[in-house]
């Protein structure tokens, strides 16, 4: 197997090939299989792009079809039979049935993108310059989303240059289950000599991802929502990783019962590990004049095609939903054993997160990485988060069979004690 190249032309800003020396060469629903022919089974999933897993012949034939019919790829940001059809499947399959109004702002390939889009949205919306963001959030690595991304290793990474515009306040949970953190920032809001210049905007994941797997309560959500309305705040839900069904929602936000003003959608959007992106808006929001946020690649018409294909297969009724649910739950009782297990060890272990988006924190990223390295010498790939990187982070896709996941769970098992041996 060839990784001189690789190894001597690409960047050292790399990270996954450090964690998986091994060139990959086929992927199919969960699995991935190497040059040397060996096959993994896949609990990272393009770190949540991959919902519905590596080439889904539904999604596969639709993408084919479109290219040899010689269908329009590149469009920047001009009308296409693509893009209606998928704007009117997203309208009738997904908005109708929830009671949603939004319009849609496509602002380029990538997450980043949208967070970028959506706070300068709400800026220019409410005439404020201040974004309220939390402890632990993950928005990105442009300067503007980095500005609410908690995380030093990635806010340092600007060499010096200030990141400006965002106020953090601590997320659910972050100063102990006794507190609720929103008392602070209620406080805040209400005091002149606070020091909070009061924002146009909250950004918030429901169910914190690369930060380690921090699900907010439910409850919490919806005073944010109820602070954020009684403030004159528009609130931002960051979907990017959490939502596409990743918690058992389409929507991540939908177990609180919450209608944020702003969401930001990305990675399994488009359903094939294609790039695309989008911000949902209220419609008195849509503040923009024309041209004034574009991008070259704002309108990918492929991953339209692929998008459309799956919300008509996999969300026009809740049978899919439902089934992820259940692994979810599968999931959820494998790694509170896990951690059991690991605690009995002596190494303090506990399980987290909410649906098809779950965790184990052992606490320690040193080990995190040894139960990790141990599981892809045993054929699984699964990677860490939190700040630390002490939350080993299943991410399996959403469509994974029932074998394959229970396979991938035995062999984390098996390996988190082979870790320790």
């Amino acid at each position: 197997m060839q990784t001189q190249i690789l190894e001597r032309m690409e960047s050292e800003v790399r990270t996954y090939s450090r964690s998986f020396p091994i060139v990959f060469t086929k992927a199919q629903g969960a699995r991935l299989t190497a040059e040397n022919g060996r096959e993994y089974i896949d609990f990272l999933a393009g770190a949540g792009t991959l919902n519905y897993g590596h080439n889904h012949p539904k999604l596969q034939e639709a993408l084919v079809e479109y290219i040899t019919s010689n269908g329009i790829v590149h469009g920047l940001d001009m009308w296409t039979a693509a893009k209606r059809d998928y704007l009117e499947t997203l309208e009738e399959v997904i908005f109708k049935p929830r009671g949603l109004d939004y319009k849609v702002h496509l602002p380029g390939p990538t997450g980043t993108n949208a967070v970028e889009a959506a706070i300068r949205l709400a800026r220019v919306a409410k005439g404020r310059h201040n974004i309220v963001t939390f402890t632990n959030g993950f928005h990105g690595v442009t300067m503007g989303a980095l500005a609410t991304t908690g995380n030093r290793k990635f806010r340092e990474a600007t060499g010096g240059i200030p990141t400006q515009g965002a106020s953090f306040m601590p997320f659910d949970g972050y100063l102990g289950e006794d507190t609720d953190t929103l008392d602070y920032f209620e406080k805040l809001l209400g005091d002149k000599s606070g020091g909070l210049d009061v924002p146009a905007g909250v950004i918030v994941e429901t169910v914190q991802g690369e930060g380690g797997i921090n699900p907010a309560g439910l409850d919490w959500l919806k005073r944010l929502e109820s602070i954020c309305r009684a403030h004159d705040i528009l609130l931002i839900v960051d979907d990017i990783q959490a939502g596409c069904g990743r918690t058992g929602k389409f929507f991540s936000f939908e177990h609180a019962d919450i209608v944020p003003d702003i969401v930001t959608n990305s990675k399994s959007l488009s359903a094939y590990g294609l790039p695309f992106a989008h911000v949902l808006m209220r419609p008195e929001l849509d503040k923009w004049k024309p041209g004034q946020y574009n991008g070259t690649f704002r309108g990918f018409n492929m991953a339209f095609v692929t998008a459309a294909a799956a919300l008509r297969h996999f969300w026009s009724d809740d049978r899919f939903e439902r089934d992820v649910q259940r692994k979810g739950r599968i999931v959820e009782e494998r790694f509170a054993r896990i951690a059991a297990s690991l605690t009995e060890m002596g190494h303090p272990a506990s399980e987290r997160g909410r649906g098809l988006m779950r965790g184990i924190d052992v606490r320690d990223g040193d080990i995190a990485d040894k139960i990790t390295s141990k599981a892809f010498e045993n054929g699984l790939i699964i990677e860490t988060a939190g700040q630390d990187g002490q939350v080993v982070k299943c991410l399996c896709p959403l469509v994974i069979s029932d074998e394959d996941l229970l396979e991938g769970l035995d062999i984390l098992e098996r390996s988190a004690r082979e870790a320790f041996a």
